[in-house]
């Protein structure tokens, strides 16, 4: 029997269900999705095949297995690009999660912003899209301005052309919002950005779920997402940036050279790391103890 499509999935509820082993627990009705989605059995059974016949370390081994763990890693940064419409899989930056992307970013892309520039939130984003930039405006004597709601949960956009000023340098708000649901359109925000030169961030936790995206058309600069909220493991998220602004990007946290990555993830040359090379690939460099599996079966997720 041939498999069957996407579209005849959906038409059939209990196919679905029938892929997440967790539904099969009897009375079992699981509404909690949005905070972080069960994992189908072909991502089980991929995490399952990692850890029984690929783990290594990539970046660092020459030998056949760690070459086999980098080939499926670096799978796996390609089929992400894929999903996002990234205009190259060296765009794709793997973090812990989208906490741990907007945090990076507040820390690395945030250094360029000097006393009296402007941030704008929204009044409707999660934790994870505040407080780091929140952090960020007290390091540099930076403002928040914040966009609020229409009465229907929606970001007012019309009050747009009084918060994004010429100071303004960074716009980071909700690709969907995890309060209301709310798609935001980006368009106007992303009009806003552009007549000022300002950046725009977009928290894509809860909309990266729902399908493929095509950061390309939506002209924005940054994009973040998690694994467990899109059928994938814990511990793993995505950072995408524009190519050519990932490459002005300073190092973050370059007091730990273990977890220093050139250029916000992005090691051009065999720089010696306590005594190993990073393979010169032109792509991120991954630790001993990175979440390898969970970033190979993010890729596995959006390939199924």
């Amino acid at each position: 029997m041939s498999p069957r499509s996407p579209t005849e999935l959906l038409s059939d509820p209990a196919a679905i269900r029938r892929q997440f082993p967790l539904l099969a627990r009897e009375g079992m009705y699981y509404l909690d999705s949005a905070a972080t989605a069960q994992m189908p059995e072909v991502v089980i059974a991929a995490l399952q095949k990692f850890g029984r016949s690929l783990r290594a370390n990539v970046y660092g081994g020459v030998y056949k297995l760690a070459q086999e763990a980098l080939a499926e890693y670096e799978a796996a940064r390609a089929d992400v690009a894929r999903f996002l419409d990234a205009a190259s899989p060296q765009e794709i930056v793997f973090t812990y999660g989208t906490t741990s992307s907007l945090t990076l970013l507040s820390h690395s892309f945030g250094e360029r912003l000097r006393e009296g520039d402007e941030i704008v939130l929204s009044i409707l984003e999660h934790h994870s899209n505040t407080l780091p930039w929140r952090a960020l405006a007290q390091r540099r004597r930076a403002n928040i301005r914040v966009l609020p709601m229409t009465p229907d949960g929606r970001l007012d956009l019309s009050q747009l052309p009084e918060l994004v000023t010429s100071r303004c340098r960074i716009i980071a708000v909700t690709h969907c919002s995890n309060v209301t649901g709310a798609l935001t359109d980006t368009a106007p925000i992303v009009a806003s950005a552009r007549a000022v030169g300002a950046a725009v961030v977009l928290d894509g936790a809860q909309r990266a779920p729902h399908g493929p995206l095509d950061v390309q058309s939506l002209g924005i600069d940054f994009y973040a997402f998690s694994g467990h909220k899109t059928f994938g493991p814990t511990g793993i998220g995505v950072l995408w940036g524009r190519g050519e602004i990932l490459e002005d990007m300073p190092p973050f946290r370059p007091d730990d050279p273990e977890r220093v990555t050139r250029r916000c993830g992005v090691r051009r040359s065999a720089t010696p790391v306590r005594g190993r090379h990073s393979a010169n690939r032109g792509g991120r460099r991954a630790r001993g103890g990175d979440p390898l599996d969970g970033t190979s079966r993010l890729g596995r997720c959006r390939r199924a």
